[in-house]
């Protein structure tokens, strides 16, 4: 069984051959180059864990090569073989990000055990940089499958937002897909690699989460036998993502506003603040500015919270994007179920995008999990809908609109302003200039709900 990929570069043959010798006996995969720049091809196209450089080469000095070589293969070791005394070389080496430098001649017996060290960190490095790439690609912006204009738009400004601690308020329907903009938006930040932690906040009774959120001291309570760390000392130096803060109890609201002015708060029968270093981000499906007016939501937090607002466009709004969604998701359950599922009729695409998914992606998902279960072949077609969507009908394209109809031109307009906003109601009301209740009797009244 082969421990590792080396590369050994010396213009010594005699030498370059002895190596490659002794190390292929230790069970090392060793390829060999006489100059630099033949050894930089090879790194180009194969991946090597170690290269053993000789500091005296033809072409490039061994020191300007070590640089250039954990410039572009971080991950890879190098030893630096340098000449009988010159220890000099071999200080400019590990400055030059070398692993270790070995003298040639008189030092072959520890060339074995340096190799082994090397090894075992440059793999255990291209392991843990493999893990960060899956990272990436589960969690990541990767992640999120759409190309339409409004999903683009909004990953654009996530993207722009990741790089700030800034706090971000994700706005949106039930369904689409806020968690995971704020897992891609905190795997972007700075802070990737530290927790990520999520809360419901309508999962929850206001005692509760006051203790999940902030946690108590022992004894404050019936049932609080010892001390609990809460969800924000849990996310300390990370992200916390707060989901329907629309539901947080106004007194949780203020505890929540003290939390953002100055990184401090109560736990539950405690009398010292406890400091955090915590990025806040928050989603609602919810109107905050309409919950303000009836006095369910506190302005300055509100304020606070919506420094950078992103709003995720519902499903119907990215049409384009429901045969990818799709695909993704057959793919997914058919691996899960252990299906051959690949593909969709004609019938069943038609049919997806005809519905108007009022659960957004995540009702999607679920239609495409049933189907791909009751399905007995390759491919998904209408009859494993269910009814509801087996019998919705593609919208009626608006042509010779009367200049007359008053409601039809006004129902046109507002769906073109909303799209435009990416649907937020908000800035929709806004534009059209007029109250957010109104555009909201309006919007029922249509049936643009």
């Amino acid at each position: 069984m082969q421990k590792g990929r080396l590369l050994i570069i010396d213009d010594e043959d005699r030498l370059r051959n002895l190596l490659a010798r002794i190390l292929q006996l230790e069970g090392y995969d060793v390829a060999t180059s006489a100059s630099a720049k033949e050894g930089l091809k090879k790194l180009q196209h194969d991946t090597f864990n170690v290269v053993l450089s000789d500091v005296k080469l033809p072409d490039i000095n061994g020191i300007e090569l070590t640089e250039q070589i954990k410039k572009n293969w971080p991950t890879t070791e190098v030893i630096v073989l340098t000449a009988y005394g010159t220890i000099n070389d071999g200080v400019k080496a590990i400055k030059a990000g070398a692993f270790d430098y070995i003298t040639k001649g008189d030092d072959n017996e520890k060339i074995i055990p340096l190799v082994s060290k090397a090894m075992d960190k440059a793999i255990l490095q291209q392991r843990v940089q493999e893990l960060e790439n899956k990272l990436n690609d589960k969690f990541g912006f990767e992640r999120i499958i759409g190309k339409s204009a409004a999903l683009t738009d909004a990953i654009k400004l996530a993207q722009k937002v990741a790089q700030t601690d800034t706090t971000v308020l994700l706005l949106g329907e039930t369904g689409t897909g806020k968690e995971v903009f704020a897992e891609a938006i905190h795997q972007a930040s700075s802070r990737t690699g530290k927790p990520f932690v999520a809360v419901n906040c309508s999962a929850f009774t206001k005692e509760l989460l006051e203790s999940e959120l902030f946690g108590h001291k022992a004894g404050s309570f019936t049932g609080a036998a010892k001390d609990k760390r809460g969800l924000f000392e849990e996310a300390n130096s990370g992200t916390i993502f707060l989901d329907e803060i629309g539901e947080l109890d106004p007194e949780l609201q203020a505890k929540l506003l003290r939390v953002l002015e100055s990184q401090e708060f109560l736990k539950v029968g405690d009398t010292k603040p406890t400091k955090v270093n915590v990025r806040i981000l928050a989603a609602t499906n919810r109107n905050l500015q309409s919950e303000i007016e009836t006095g369910n939501f506190r302005s300055d937090l509100y304020y606070r919270l919506s420094v950078f607002q992103i709003t995720l466009p519902a499903l119907r709004e990215r049409k384009k994007d429901i045969t990818l969604l799709a695909e993704y998701f057959i793919q997914y359950f058919a691996s899960k179920v252990k299906k051959p599922v690949s593909k969709m009729t004609f019938g069943f695409i038609e049919k997806l995008e005809a519905y108007n998914w009022p659960g957004n992606i995540r009702e999607l998902k679920n239609i495409i999990e049933r189907a791909v279960i009751l399905c007995d072949s390759e491919e998904l077609d209408e009859t494993l809908l269910p009814y509801e969507i087996q019998h919705s009908q593609p919208p009626k394209p608006v042509h010779g609109l009367s200049a007359f109809d008053l409601s039809a031109v006004e129902k046109l307009h507002i769906q073109r302003v909303l799209n435009h906003t990416h649907g937020n109601r908000t800035e929709a009301a806004r534009l059209l200039n007029i109250g957010v209740a109104t555009l909201y009797r309006k919007l029922k009244e249509y049936g643009l709900e």
